[in-house]
């Protein structure tokens, strides 16, 4: 699992691994990027269903509990198709910009 930290935000990605061990790997390592906001980098998946993003959604539900923000990447599934619990954007751009949003949201007490 590697960890890319820049500032306050983590990008979490491996490659050629499976999902479930993926998901493993990231809640054994969560308590090093638990206070971080997190971008989980999916690129490395060929194939993925809205049902394994649905995976995540635990994780995520505990990380913005605290106030922090919590992106999938990933170009297989759409946002449309996955609750709105859960944030998903196509590219790291999109992921960066919105956790710059939730972060401007959060200093305004919105």
């Amino acid at each position: 699992m590697i960890f890319d930290k820049k500032g306050t935000t983590t990008t979490v990605f491996q490659e050629n691994i499976k999902l479930s061990k993926f998901l493993t790997n990231l809640q054994d390592g969560y308590p090093k990027i638990k206070n971080d906001n997190l971008i989980i980098n999916l690129f490395s998946f060929s194939q993925l269903t809205a049902g394994d993003v649905l995976e995540f959604l635990d994780l995520s539900n505990a990380h913005r509990e605290t106030n922090k923000s919590f992106v999938l990447v990933t170009d297989k599934v759409r946002y449309d198709e996955v609750p709105e619990e859960i944030t998903v954007v196509p590219t790291l751009q999109e992921a960066r910009d919105i956790i710059e949003m939730e972060e401007i949201e959060r200093d305004l007490g919105i």
